[in-house]
């Protein structure tokens, strides 16, 4: 194997491009807590604490996950399944991946290393939840609204407020909601093994309402954040913008037709998260400069 095509495999295997999806919002917290820019290496560690967590995460997944990728159609031609990596690689990775995150916590305000076997166990945890919850999917949006909660001690903020709570919570709603769509997907085959996801519970119809409805929360939760630190129309903009690109996300789905799911996971919420950090962000510079 080339090592352009090794590259390849490693990416698709930590899915490196879904970083889109949460790196804004731990940088959110970040820049929401701090009363004034916060340092290169403040971010910097922030960063390299977050891509640690997620790569280790991911990889972590797709090891307890390895017999259940090889069945599913769908995903037996990732690397791990397919030999094109071995497993002993992975698990070293995902071990060095951990001592990254561990180790650029340490570099944080204490309280990030102090709560981090914390963020090791839920991550770890996460992966076997399809095997006896439908609720999979709240725990991997509680793994996401960590983020957020971790870039808020980051920048020094205290968690008594209900501030970081709205916006780990708006994470959390938004991260269960499109992780039931793209569950939609292997209803069939998560039913004839017996793995829970509410789509293969309630079927496709009822768990895209139920999707619609965390998203829903995901927008009202957004709303009471920029109402509870009264932040400028720049937030605004941005709040209604996600909302908006919520609505659209759901138009591209129905119980009959998920053909375009691939556009509304990948394409919609990376956008989503990107316009959420841009307008919480340029709120913070206003209120730096100013």
């Amino acid at each position: 194997m080339n090592q352009i095509a090794t590259v390849r495999e490693w990416t698709e295997m930590i899915k490196i491009e879904h970083t889109v999806f949460a790196l804004p919002f731990a940088l959110s917290g970040l820049v929401l807590a701090s009363p004034q820019p916060p340092s290169f290496l403040t971010v910097l560690f922030t960063i390299l604490a977050f891509v640690g967590a997620r790569s280790a995460a991911m990889t972590l997944n797709r090891l307890i996950d390895l017999k259940i990728d090889g069945k599913n159609p769908r995903t037996q031609d990732r690397a791990l399944p397919a030999g094109r990596i071995k497993k002993s690689t992975a698990f070293i990775f995902t071990v060095l991946s951990f001592g990254l995150m561990l180790g650029a916590a340490s570099q944080l305000p204490p309280l990030c290393l102090q709560l981090s076997p914390i963020a090791v166990l839920w991550l770890s945890f996460y992966s076997f939840t399809k095997r006896f919850t439908y609720l999979c999917h709240i725990v991997l949006g509680i793994a996401l609204g960590g983020a957020a909660l971790g870039g808020w001690i980051a920048a020094g903020g205290e968690l008594a407020s209900v501030a970081p709570w709205l916006l780990a919570f708006a994470v959390s709603t938004w991260v269960a909601g499109f992780d039931i769509i793209y569950a939609s997907q292997d209803v069939g085959f998560d039913q004839e093994e017996k793995l829970f996801s509410l789509p293969s519970k309630f079927g496709i119809g009822k768990a895209l309402l139920i999707s619609r409805s965390l998203h829903v929360l995901t927008v009202t939760a957004l709303l009471a954040l920029g109402l509870n630190l009264h932040l400028s129309w720049f937030y605004w903009l941005g709040a209604a913008s996600v909302a908006a690109m919520l609505i659209y996300e759901h138009s591209l789905v129905s119980e009959n037709d998920l053909s375009k799911v691939n556009a509304a996971f990948f394409t919609v919420n990376g956008v989503v998260s990107i316009l959420a950090f841009l307008a919480i962000l340029s709120d913070r510079i206003a209120v730096w400069l100013s």
